[in-house]
Protein backbone atom coordinates (compact mmCIF):
# COMPACT_ATOMS: atom_id res chain seq x y z
CA UNK A 1 0.00 0.00 0.00
CA UNK A 2 1.61 3.54 -0.86
CA UNK A 3 2.33 6.09 1.46
CA UNK A 4 0.59 9.45 0.97
CA UNK A 5 -1.41 11.82 3.35
CA UNK A 6 -5.47 11.17 3.25
CA UNK A 7 -5.80 14.27 1.20
CA UNK A 8 -3.86 12.44 -1.63
CA UNK A 9 -6.02 9.39 -0.61
CA UNK A 10 -9.35 11.26 -1.37
CA UNK A 11 -7.71 12.91 -5.24
CA UNK A 12 -7.22 9.44 -5.62
CA UNK A 13 -10.39 7.76 -4.88
CA UNK A 14 -12.51 10.64 -7.04
CA UNK A 15 -10.44 9.44 -10.27
CA UNK A 16 -10.93 6.03 -9.26
CA UNK A 17 -14.54 6.17 -9.08
CA UNK A 18 -14.73 8.21 -11.86
CA UNK A 19 -16.18 11.20 -10.15
CA UNK A 20 -15.98 13.72 -12.57
CA UNK A 21 -16.78 17.11 -10.97
CA UNK A 22 -17.06 17.83 -6.97
CA UNK A 23 -19.54 20.48 -6.31
CA UNK A 24 -18.45 22.33 -2.78
CA UNK A 25 -18.06 25.19 -0.71
CA UNK A 26 -14.93 26.55 0.81
CA UNK A 27 -13.25 25.56 2.96
CA UNK A 28 -12.93 21.82 3.32
CA UNK A 29 -9.99 19.66 2.59
CA UNK A 30 -8.13 22.36 1.26
CA UNK A 31 -4.39 20.24 0.55
CA UNK A 32 -6.99 17.69 -1.14
CA UNK A 33 -8.49 19.94 -3.58
CA UNK A 34 -4.73 21.10 -4.13
CA UNK A 35 -4.22 17.11 -4.77
CA UNK A 36 -7.27 16.75 -7.06
CA UNK A 37 -6.14 19.42 -9.58
CA UNK A 38 -2.87 17.74 -9.95
CA UNK A 39 -4.33 15.18 -10.67
CA UNK A 40 -6.43 16.59 -13.22
CA UNK A 41 -9.30 13.66 -13.65
CA UNK A 42 -11.46 15.64 -11.78
CA UNK A 43 -13.11 19.18 -12.07
CA UNK A 44 -13.82 21.77 -9.23
CA UNK A 45 -17.36 23.43 -8.90
CA UNK A 46 -16.83 26.04 -6.53
CA UNK A 47 -20.95 27.02 -5.44
CA UNK A 48 -21.76 30.05 -3.52
CA UNK A 49 -24.00 27.98 -1.53
CA UNK A 50 -24.39 24.60 -0.14
CA UNK A 51 -27.61 23.75 -0.55
CA UNK A 52 -26.47 24.61 -4.27
CA UNK A 53 -23.63 23.10 -4.22
CA UNK A 54 -26.14 19.59 -2.82
CA UNK A 55 -28.63 20.22 -5.63
CA UNK A 56 -25.80 20.07 -8.21
CA UNK A 57 -25.10 17.02 -7.06
CA UNK A 58 -27.95 15.70 -7.25
CA UNK A 59 -28.74 16.36 -10.81
CA UNK A 60 -25.33 14.96 -11.85
CA UNK A 61 -26.18 11.63 -10.22
CA UNK A 62 -29.68 11.50 -11.47
CA UNK A 63 -27.97 12.21 -14.96
CA UNK A 64 -25.13 10.04 -15.21
CA UNK A 65 -26.36 6.96 -13.17
CA UNK A 66 -23.04 7.94 -10.92
CA UNK A 67 -22.67 9.40 -7.60
CA UNK A 68 -22.81 12.95 -6.70
CA UNK A 69 -19.80 14.06 -4.26
CA UNK A 70 -20.71 17.38 -2.78
CA UNK A 71 -18.97 18.64 0.18
CA UNK A 72 -18.50 21.89 2.89
CA UNK A 73 -16.65 23.04 6.14
CA UNK A 74 -18.74 21.96 10.05
CA UNK A 75 -20.52 25.63 10.05
CA UNK A 76 -22.02 24.58 6.39
CA UNK A 77 -22.72 21.03 7.43
CA UNK A 78 -26.57 21.56 8.09
CA UNK A 79 -27.09 23.90 4.87
CA UNK A 80 -25.35 21.15 2.65
CA UNK A 81 -27.94 18.32 4.49
CA UNK A 82 -30.86 21.37 3.44
CA UNK A 83 -29.77 20.19 0.11
CA UNK A 84 -29.19 16.71 0.47
CA UNK A 85 -32.68 16.60 1.69
CA UNK A 86 -33.96 17.10 -1.82
CA UNK A 87 -31.89 13.78 -2.75
CA UNK A 88 -32.95 11.75 -0.05
CA UNK A 89 -37.05 12.28 -1.51
CA UNK A 90 -35.99 11.13 -5.04
CA UNK A 91 -33.80 8.33 -3.94
CA UNK A 92 -30.30 9.89 -5.72
CA UNK A 93 -26.77 8.51 -4.60
CA UNK A 94 -25.30 12.05 -3.55
CA UNK A 95 -22.16 11.49 -1.02
CA UNK A 96 -21.81 14.67 0.60
CA UNK A 97 -18.61 15.00 2.91
CA UNK A 98 -18.55 17.47 5.68
CA UNK A 99 -16.21 18.64 8.53
CA UNK A 100 -16.86 18.05 11.99
CA UNK A 101 -15.89 18.69 15.49
CA UNK A 102 -12.44 18.29 17.19
CA UNK A 103 -11.66 16.81 20.60
CA UNK A 104 -10.26 19.70 22.06
CA UNK A 105 -12.65 22.51 21.20
CA UNK A 106 -15.70 20.20 22.03
CA UNK A 107 -18.52 21.45 24.46
CA UNK A 108 -16.49 24.92 24.81
CA UNK A 109 -18.39 27.64 22.39
CA UNK A 110 -15.85 27.38 19.84
CA UNK A 111 -16.11 29.25 16.78
CA UNK A 112 -18.94 28.03 14.51
CA UNK A 113 -19.02 24.80 16.70
CA UNK A 114 -22.31 22.97 16.96
CA UNK A 115 -23.38 19.55 17.73
CA UNK A 116 -25.43 18.43 14.30
CA UNK A 117 -23.90 15.44 13.25
CA UNK A 118 -27.73 13.88 13.82
CA UNK A 119 -29.29 16.54 11.54
CA UNK A 120 -28.43 14.09 8.52
CA UNK A 121 -30.09 11.01 10.14
CA UNK A 122 -33.30 11.50 8.71
CA UNK A 123 -31.68 12.55 5.26
CA UNK A 124 -29.67 9.66 4.53
CA UNK A 125 -29.31 6.43 4.01
CA UNK A 126 -26.06 6.06 6.42
CA UNK A 127 -24.49 8.74 8.58
CA UNK A 128 -20.82 8.08 8.86
CA UNK A 129 -17.84 10.02 11.42
CA UNK A 130 -14.55 9.44 10.27
CA UNK A 131 -12.55 10.17 13.85
CA UNK A 132 -9.36 8.65 12.09
CA UNK A 133 -7.60 9.01 8.75
CA UNK A 134 -7.05 5.44 8.74
CA UNK A 135 -11.16 4.79 8.73
CA UNK A 136 -11.68 6.84 5.48
CA UNK A 137 -10.77 4.23 3.27
CA UNK A 138 -13.01 1.39 4.16
CA UNK A 139 -15.87 3.92 5.14
CA UNK A 140 -15.81 5.94 1.94
CA UNK A 141 -15.97 2.78 -0.11
CA UNK A 142 -18.91 1.47 1.98
CA UNK A 143 -20.74 5.46 0.86
CA UNK A 144 -20.41 4.15 -2.49
CA UNK A 145 -21.47 1.02 -1.67
CA UNK A 146 -24.63 2.08 0.09
CA UNK A 147 -25.27 4.96 -2.00
CA UNK A 148 -25.54 3.02 -5.24
CA UNK A 149 -27.10 -0.20 -4.09
CA UNK A 150 -30.71 -1.54 -3.58
CA UNK A 151 -32.97 1.93 -3.81
CA UNK A 152 -30.15 4.77 -4.14
CA UNK A 153 -30.04 7.35 -2.07
CA UNK A 154 -27.75 9.93 -0.44
CA UNK A 155 -24.68 8.77 2.52
CA UNK A 156 -22.93 11.72 4.71
CA UNK A 157 -19.27 11.30 5.60
CA UNK A 158 -18.31 13.51 8.66
CA UNK A 159 -14.69 14.57 8.58
CA UNK A 160 -13.13 15.12 11.90
CA UNK A 161 -12.31 18.45 11.96
CA UNK A 162 -13.83 21.61 11.13
CA UNK A 163 -12.15 21.61 7.58
CA UNK A 164 -11.31 17.71 7.99
CA UNK A 165 -8.22 18.11 9.25
CA UNK A 166 -8.41 14.24 10.10
CA UNK A 167 -6.88 13.85 6.41
CA UNK A 168 -3.56 15.80 7.08
CA UNK A 169 -2.03 12.25 8.08
CA UNK A 170 0.02 10.73 6.30
CA UNK A 171 0.19 6.59 6.01
CA UNK A 172 -0.38 3.22 4.02
CA UNK A 173 -3.27 3.65 1.96
CA UNK A 174 -5.46 0.81 0.15
CA UNK A 175 -5.98 2.13 -3.41
CA UNK A 176 -8.54 0.01 -3.73
CA UNK A 177 -11.92 1.41 -5.70
CA UNK A 178 -14.48 -1.03 -6.10
CA UNK A 179 -15.62 -0.66 -9.83
CA UNK A 180 -19.14 -2.01 -9.52
CA UNK A 181 -20.48 0.71 -7.46
CA UNK A 182 -19.05 3.67 -9.76
CA UNK A 183 -22.94 3.69 -11.36
CA UNK A 184 -26.19 2.11 -10.04
CA UNK A 185 -27.61 -0.13 -10.01
CA UNK A 186 -24.83 -2.04 -8.66
CA UNK A 187 -26.80 -5.54 -8.89
CA UNK A 188 -29.63 -6.69 -10.52
CA UNK A 189 -31.61 -9.14 -8.52
CA UNK A 190 -34.96 -10.62 -9.82
CA UNK A 191 -38.22 -11.32 -8.52
CA UNK A 192 -39.08 -14.97 -7.70
CA UNK A 193 -40.44 -16.76 -10.26
CA UNK A 194 -43.75 -17.49 -8.71
CA UNK A 195 -44.59 -14.19 -8.01
CA UNK A 196 -43.58 -13.22 -11.98
CA UNK A 197 -46.35 -16.30 -13.03
CA UNK A 198 -48.63 -14.89 -9.97
CA UNK A 199 -48.35 -11.18 -11.71
CA UNK A 200 -49.29 -12.28 -15.41
CA UNK A 201 -51.63 -14.23 -14.34
CA UNK A 202 -53.17 -10.67 -12.21
CA UNK A 203 -52.58 -9.38 -15.35
CA UNK A 204 -54.11 -11.53 -18.28
CA UNK A 205 -57.45 -11.94 -15.62
CA UNK A 206 -57.90 -8.38 -15.10
CA UNK A 207 -60.38 -6.20 -17.31
CA UNK A 208 -58.96 -3.02 -17.20
CA UNK A 209 -55.53 -3.00 -16.15
CA UNK A 210 -52.87 -0.10 -16.10
CA UNK A 211 -49.67 0.26 -15.14
CA UNK A 212 -48.14 3.37 -12.89
CA UNK A 213 -44.74 3.89 -13.75
CA UNK A 214 -42.23 5.42 -11.09
CA UNK A 215 -38.89 6.42 -10.44
CA UNK A 216 -37.00 3.32 -9.75
CA UNK A 217 -37.73 2.07 -13.44
CA UNK A 218 -35.59 5.18 -14.62
CA UNK A 219 -32.54 4.66 -12.09
CA UNK A 220 -32.95 1.21 -13.72
CA UNK A 221 -32.57 2.05 -16.97
CA UNK A 222 -35.83 0.37 -17.68
CA UNK A 223 -37.86 2.21 -20.38
CA UNK A 224 -37.56 -0.13 -23.05
CA UNK A 225 -38.79 -3.23 -20.94
CA UNK A 226 -42.03 -1.38 -19.84
CA UNK A 227 -42.79 -0.14 -22.97
CA UNK A 228 -42.23 -3.43 -24.47
CA UNK A 229 -44.44 -5.51 -21.55
CA UNK A 230 -47.37 -2.71 -21.94
CA UNK A 231 -47.16 -3.37 -25.94
CA UNK A 232 -47.13 -6.97 -25.54
CA UNK A 233 -49.90 -7.15 -22.83
CA UNK A 234 -51.77 -4.23 -24.33
CA UNK A 235 -52.20 -2.46 -21.03
CA UNK A 236 -51.98 1.74 -20.98
CA UNK A 237 -48.93 2.91 -19.39
CA UNK A 238 -48.98 6.46 -16.69
CA UNK A 239 -45.70 7.73 -15.80
CA UNK A 240 -44.89 9.71 -12.58
CA UNK A 241 -43.05 12.82 -12.48
CA UNK A 242 -39.88 10.91 -12.24
CA UNK A 243 -40.24 8.66 -14.91
CA UNK A 244 -41.98 11.61 -17.08
CA UNK A 245 -40.29 10.74 -20.79
CA UNK A 246 -39.95 7.16 -20.44
CA UNK A 247 -43.18 6.84 -22.18
CA UNK A 248 -43.11 9.39 -25.26
CA UNK A 249 -46.73 11.24 -25.12
CA UNK A 250 -47.58 10.11 -29.01
CA UNK A 251 -47.14 6.53 -27.49
CA UNK A 252 -50.65 4.66 -28.07
CA UNK A 253 -51.08 3.53 -24.65
CA UNK A 254 -49.56 6.59 -22.44
CA UNK A 255 -51.73 8.48 -20.59
CA UNK A 256 -49.84 10.93 -19.20
CA UNK A 257 -49.24 11.84 -15.49
CA UNK A 258 -51.30 10.72 -12.57
CA UNK A 259 -51.27 11.88 -9.30
CA UNK A 260 -51.32 15.86 -8.08
CA UNK A 261 -48.95 17.88 -10.16
CA UNK A 262 -51.33 15.50 -13.04
CA UNK A 263 -53.39 15.35 -16.43
CA UNK A 264 -56.47 14.56 -15.38
CA UNK A 265 -56.78 11.79 -18.58
CA UNK A 266 -54.07 10.02 -17.01
CA UNK A 267 -55.92 10.01 -13.03
CA UNK A 268 -59.56 9.01 -14.72
CA UNK A 269 -57.85 5.96 -16.45
CA UNK A 270 -56.12 5.02 -13.17
CA UNK A 271 -59.30 5.87 -11.23
CA UNK A 272 -61.30 3.42 -13.49
CA UNK A 273 -58.88 0.65 -13.94
CA UNK A 274 -59.42 -2.68 -11.59
CA UNK A 275 -55.96 -3.98 -11.45
CA UNK A 276 -52.95 -0.83 -11.06
CA UNK A 277 -49.90 -2.28 -12.04
CA UNK A 278 -46.81 0.06 -9.79
CA UNK A 279 -43.20 -0.45 -11.38
CA UNK A 280 -40.41 0.93 -9.66
CA UNK A 281 -43.13 3.72 -7.43
CA UNK A 282 -43.49 4.38 -3.83
CA UNK A 283 -46.90 4.68 -4.29
CA UNK A 284 -46.48 8.08 -2.42
CA UNK A 285 -49.10 10.52 -1.75
CA UNK A 286 -48.11 12.90 -5.22
CA UNK A 287 -48.94 9.74 -7.50
CA UNK A 288 -51.71 8.43 -6.05
CA UNK A 289 -53.02 11.83 -5.09
CA UNK A 290 -53.22 11.59 -1.62
CA UNK A 291 -53.76 7.52 -1.86
CA UNK A 292 -57.17 8.41 -3.95
CA UNK A 293 -55.84 7.32 -6.97
CA UNK A 294 -55.93 4.21 -6.81
CA UNK A 295 -58.67 4.24 -4.41
CA UNK A 296 -57.69 2.13 -1.12
CA UNK A 297 -59.20 -1.46 -2.17
CA UNK A 298 -57.90 -1.41 -5.67
CA UNK A 299 -56.44 -4.71 -6.71
CA UNK A 300 -52.69 -4.03 -6.88
CA UNK A 301 -48.86 -5.31 -8.12
CA UNK A 302 -45.84 -3.62 -7.53
CA UNK A 303 -42.48 -4.15 -8.11
CA UNK A 304 -39.91 -2.53 -6.31
CA UNK A 305 -35.92 -3.42 -5.26
CA UNK A 306 -36.34 -2.59 -2.10
CA UNK A 307 -38.99 -4.81 -0.21
CA UNK A 308 -39.28 -2.75 2.92
CA UNK A 309 -41.79 -0.83 -0.24
CA UNK A 310 -43.82 -4.13 -0.94
CA UNK A 311 -47.56 -2.68 0.03
CA UNK A 312 -46.47 -0.20 2.24
CA UNK A 313 -49.64 1.83 0.78
CA UNK A 314 -51.61 -0.83 -1.10
CA UNK A 315 -51.72 -4.26 -0.03
CA UNK A 316 -51.14 -5.95 -2.91
CA UNK A 317 -51.89 -9.17 -4.86
CA UNK A 318 -48.79 -9.81 -5.97
CA UNK A 319 -45.63 -8.30 -5.09
CA UNK A 320 -42.61 -8.51 -6.79
CA UNK A 321 -39.18 -7.52 -4.93
CA UNK A 322 -35.95 -7.27 -7.77
CA UNK A 323 -34.36 -5.00 -9.99
CA UNK A 324 -37.22 -3.30 -12.44
CA UNK A 325 -35.12 -4.35 -15.85
CA UNK A 326 -34.17 -7.43 -14.87
CA UNK A 327 -37.54 -8.70 -13.17
CA UNK A 328 -39.87 -7.16 -16.45
CA UNK A 329 -37.07 -9.07 -19.23
CA UNK A 330 -37.96 -11.91 -17.14
CA UNK A 331 -42.42 -11.58 -17.47
CA UNK A 332 -41.59 -10.89 -21.27
CA UNK A 333 -40.20 -13.92 -21.70
CA UNK A 334 -43.09 -15.56 -20.16
CA UNK A 335 -46.01 -13.43 -21.34
CA UNK A 336 -47.67 -15.15 -23.51
CA UNK A 337 -49.95 -13.64 -26.17
CA UNK A 338 -52.25 -10.56 -24.53
CA UNK A 339 -55.70 -10.52 -23.49
CA UNK A 340 -58.11 -8.53 -25.76
CA UNK A 341 -59.34 -5.25 -24.43
CA UNK A 342 -60.48 -3.11 -27.13
CA UNK A 343 -63.04 -1.53 -25.18
CA UNK A 344 -60.90 -0.34 -22.15
CA UNK A 345 -58.17 0.78 -24.72
CA UNK A 346 -60.76 3.07 -26.18
CA UNK A 347 -62.43 4.22 -23.20
CA UNK A 348 -58.84 5.15 -22.00
CA UNK A 349 -57.46 6.87 -24.86
CA UNK A 350 -61.17 8.52 -25.30
CA UNK A 351 -59.96 10.49 -22.08
CA UNK A 352 -56.33 11.10 -23.75
CA UNK A 353 -58.01 12.41 -26.61
CA UNK A 354 -60.83 14.54 -24.87
CA UNK A 355 -57.88 15.86 -22.38
CA UNK A 356 -55.73 17.45 -25.34
CA UNK A 357 -59.04 18.94 -27.17
CA UNK A 358 -60.03 20.76 -23.73
CA UNK A 359 -56.15 21.92 -23.69
CA UNK A 360 -55.08 22.90 -27.29
CA UNK A 361 -56.63 26.54 -27.35
CA UNK A 362 -54.86 27.14 -24.13
CA UNK A 363 -51.44 25.96 -25.26
CA UNK A 364 -52.00 27.78 -28.74
CA UNK A 365 -53.03 31.24 -26.92
CA UNK A 366 -51.13 33.62 -28.74
CA UNK A 367 -52.26 36.32 -25.05
CA UNK A 368 -49.63 38.67 -24.23
CA UNK A 369 -48.44 38.00 -21.51
CA UNK A 370 -47.54 34.86 -22.24
CA UNK A 371 -49.22 31.87 -20.72
CA UNK A 372 -47.49 29.13 -19.02
CA UNK A 373 -49.57 26.71 -21.19
CA UNK A 374 -48.05 28.10 -24.46
CA UNK A 375 -44.40 28.71 -22.40
CA UNK A 376 -44.40 24.97 -21.63
CA UNK A 377 -45.75 23.99 -25.29
CA UNK A 378 -43.24 25.48 -27.28
CA UNK A 379 -40.76 24.44 -25.11
CA UNK A 380 -41.66 20.93 -25.72
CA UNK A 381 -41.97 20.67 -29.38
CA UNK A 382 -38.58 22.65 -29.21
CA UNK A 383 -36.62 20.39 -27.64
CA UNK A 384 -34.05 18.45 -29.53
CA UNK A 385 -34.70 14.69 -30.06
CA UNK A 386 -31.72 13.98 -27.53
CA UNK A 387 -32.41 16.75 -24.94
CA UNK A 388 -32.69 16.88 -21.27
CA UNK A 389 -35.84 19.14 -19.65
CA UNK A 390 -34.96 19.73 -15.93
CA UNK A 391 -37.72 20.86 -13.75
CA UNK A 392 -38.05 23.28 -10.55
CA UNK A 393 -41.29 22.02 -8.44
CA UNK A 394 -44.51 23.58 -8.16
CA UNK A 395 -46.16 25.49 -11.26
CA UNK A 396 -43.08 24.35 -12.87
CA UNK A 397 -43.59 20.92 -12.42
CA UNK A 398 -47.33 21.61 -12.93
CA UNK A 399 -47.16 22.55 -16.67
CA UNK A 400 -44.59 20.40 -18.11
CA UNK A 401 -46.50 17.56 -16.71
CA UNK A 402 -49.59 18.90 -17.77
CA UNK A 403 -49.01 20.88 -21.05
CA UNK A 404 -45.28 19.95 -22.43
CA UNK A 405 -45.25 16.89 -24.79
CA UNK A 406 -42.12 14.60 -24.70
CA UNK A 407 -40.42 12.90 -26.96
CA UNK A 408 -39.10 9.30 -27.83
CA UNK A 409 -35.14 9.66 -26.52
CA UNK A 410 -35.49 12.90 -24.42
CA UNK A 411 -35.55 12.67 -20.63
CA UNK A 412 -37.67 14.57 -17.76
CA UNK A 413 -35.25 14.96 -14.55
CA UNK A 414 -37.44 16.80 -11.81
CA UNK A 415 -36.74 18.39 -8.43
CA UNK A 416 -37.59 16.23 -5.68
CA UNK A 417 -39.60 18.70 -3.58
CA UNK A 418 -37.48 21.81 -2.88
CA UNK A 419 -38.41 25.34 -5.09
CA UNK A 420 -35.01 26.82 -5.81
CA UNK A 421 -33.84 23.03 -6.63
CA UNK A 422 -34.36 23.96 -10.88
CA UNK A 423 -31.30 25.80 -11.99
CA UNK A 424 -28.44 24.35 -9.48
CA UNK A 425 -30.22 20.74 -10.62
CA UNK A 426 -30.18 21.59 -14.47
CA UNK A 427 -26.13 22.58 -13.38
CA UNK A 428 -25.40 19.59 -12.07
CA UNK A 429 -27.10 17.44 -14.95
CA UNK A 430 -25.29 19.53 -17.27
CA UNK A 431 -21.69 19.16 -15.72
CA UNK A 432 -22.76 15.32 -16.17
CA UNK A 433 -23.71 15.30 -19.62
CA UNK A 434 -21.39 18.30 -21.47
CA UNK A 435 -22.08 17.14 -24.87
CA UNK A 436 -26.19 17.13 -24.72
CA UNK A 437 -28.89 20.12 -24.75
CA UNK A 438 -29.55 20.59 -21.11
CA UNK A 439 -32.75 23.11 -20.74
CA UNK A 440 -34.17 23.72 -17.26
CA UNK A 441 -37.38 25.19 -16.56
CA UNK A 442 -37.97 27.11 -13.44
CA UNK A 443 -40.71 30.28 -12.24
CA UNK A 444 -39.01 33.55 -10.86
CA UNK A 445 -40.00 32.47 -7.20
CA UNK A 446 -37.63 29.19 -7.72
CA UNK A 447 -34.89 30.90 -9.64
CA UNK A 448 -34.35 33.61 -7.34
CA UNK A 449 -32.91 30.91 -4.75
CA UNK A 450 -29.70 30.22 -6.51
CA UNK A 451 -29.88 33.09 -9.08
CA UNK A 452 -26.03 33.79 -7.99
CA UNK A 453 -25.14 29.87 -9.22
CA UNK A 454 -24.88 32.23 -12.28
CA UNK A 455 -21.84 33.23 -12.09
CA UNK A 456 -20.54 29.81 -10.72
CA UNK A 457 -21.95 28.44 -13.94
CA UNK A 458 -19.83 31.11 -16.49
CA UNK A 459 -16.59 29.97 -14.30
CA UNK A 460 -16.99 26.73 -14.35
CA UNK A 461 -18.26 26.74 -18.16
CA UNK A 462 -20.84 24.67 -17.55
CA UNK A 463 -23.19 26.00 -20.95
CA UNK A 464 -26.87 24.84 -19.99
CA UNK A 465 -29.85 27.01 -20.89
CA UNK A 466 -31.97 27.82 -18.18
CA UNK A 467 -35.84 28.95 -19.05
CA UNK A 468 -37.87 31.26 -16.05
CA UNK A 469 -41.57 32.14 -16.24
CA UNK A 470 -41.35 35.24 -15.21
CA UNK A 471 -44.26 36.66 -14.09
CA UNK A 472 -43.00 38.33 -11.01
CA UNK A 473 -45.19 36.22 -9.02
CA UNK A 474 -44.48 33.50 -6.30
CA UNK A 475 -47.68 31.57 -7.35
CA UNK A 476 -49.96 31.03 -4.58
CA UNK A 477 -51.53 34.54 -3.07
CA UNK A 478 -51.59 37.68 -4.28
CA UNK A 479 -49.18 38.77 -1.71
CA UNK A 480 -46.27 37.08 -3.39
CA UNK A 481 -45.87 39.61 -6.14
CA UNK A 482 -42.28 41.07 -6.69
CA UNK A 483 -40.71 43.70 -8.04
CA UNK A 484 -41.03 44.59 -12.28
CA UNK A 485 -37.93 46.39 -12.20
CA UNK A 486 -35.55 43.26 -11.77
CA UNK A 487 -34.45 41.87 -15.32
CA UNK A 488 -33.27 38.97 -15.64
CA UNK A 489 -31.45 39.10 -18.90
CA UNK A 490 -29.38 41.83 -17.66
CA UNK A 491 -28.22 40.14 -14.54
CA UNK A 492 -27.48 37.34 -16.53
CA UNK A 493 -25.13 39.31 -18.78
CA UNK A 494 -23.40 40.81 -16.25
CA UNK A 495 -22.22 37.61 -14.48
CA UNK A 496 -21.17 36.68 -17.56
CA UNK A 497 -23.85 34.29 -19.00
CA UNK A 498 -26.12 35.32 -22.32
CA UNK A 499 -29.46 36.80 -21.24
CA UNK A 500 -32.40 36.42 -23.27
CA UNK A 501 -35.85 38.26 -22.84
CA UNK A 502 -39.18 37.15 -24.54
CA UNK A 503 -42.22 39.09 -24.58
CA UNK A 504 -44.08 37.59 -27.10
CA UNK A 505 -44.95 33.86 -27.73
CA UNK A 506 -44.16 33.53 -31.24
CA UNK A 507 -40.67 34.61 -30.47
CA UNK A 508 -39.95 31.92 -27.73
CA UNK A 509 -38.07 28.86 -30.24
CA UNK A 510 -36.02 31.55 -32.05
CA UNK A 511 -35.04 32.63 -28.88
CA UNK A 512 -34.56 29.23 -27.73
CA UNK A 513 -32.30 28.40 -30.62
CA UNK A 514 -30.06 31.35 -29.82
CA UNK A 515 -29.81 30.08 -26.23
CA UNK A 516 -28.50 26.53 -27.20
CA UNK A 517 -26.12 28.08 -29.73
CA UNK A 518 -24.63 31.19 -28.13
CA UNK A 519 -21.97 29.26 -26.18
CA UNK A 520 -22.57 30.29 -22.76
CA UNK A 521 -24.97 29.37 -19.83
CA UNK A 522 -27.56 31.18 -20.98
CA UNK A 523 -30.91 32.60 -19.22
CA UNK A 524 -34.46 32.77 -21.04
CA UNK A 525 -36.55 35.21 -19.47
CA UNK A 526 -40.22 34.18 -20.70
CA UNK A 527 -42.30 37.32 -19.28
CA UNK A 528 -45.69 35.33 -18.44
CA UNK A 529 -49.26 36.14 -16.95
CA UNK A 530 -49.14 36.35 -13.24
CA UNK A 531 -52.75 35.37 -13.17
CA UNK A 532 -52.98 31.56 -14.13
CA UNK A 533 -52.22 28.93 -12.16
CA UNK A 534 -52.00 25.25 -12.78
CA UNK A 535 -54.64 22.80 -12.16
CA UNK A 536 -54.01 20.19 -9.73
CA UNK A 537 -54.89 16.49 -9.92
CA UNK A 538 -58.61 15.20 -10.24
CA UNK A 539 -60.13 13.14 -8.34
CA UNK A 540 -63.85 11.22 -8.37
CA UNK A 541 -66.25 13.21 -6.20
CA UNK A 542 -67.25 10.76 -4.35
CA UNK A 543 -63.86 10.75 -2.85
CA UNK A 544 -62.54 14.17 -3.28
CA UNK A 545 -66.11 15.81 -1.63
CA UNK A 546 -66.16 17.75 -5.07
Amino acid sequence: MPKMTGHRYFAEAMKGYGVSHLFYVNTVIPPAMVEVTKLGATQLVIAHGEKAAAYMADGYARASNRPGVCLCQDIGSTNLAAGVRDAHMAGSPVIAISGGQNDMPRYRHAYQNAEDHTAWDGVTKANYAVDSAMRFPDLLRQAFREATSGAPGPVHLELKGNAGQVLDREDNYDLTFEQRYTRYPPFRPCAEDADIKAALKELKDAAKPIIVVGGGAVKSLAGAEVVSLADKLQIPIATSLHARALVPDDHALGVGVPGTYSRWCANKAVAAADLVFFIGSHTGGQVTHGWQIPKIGTRTIQLDIDPHELGRNYPNAVSLCGDVKATLTAMLAQAGAPTPRAEWLEQARGYVAEYWAESDPLRNSDEVPIRPERMAKELGEWLPSNAVLVVDTFHAALWTAQMARMKAGQRYIRCGGSLGWGFPGTLGVKAALPNTPVIGFAGDAGFYYHMAEMETAARAGINAVMVVNNNYSGGVAEAATFQKEVNFASVANSMGCAGFRVEKPTDIRNTLDKALACGKPAIVELIGNPTIRAKRGWAPAAISGE
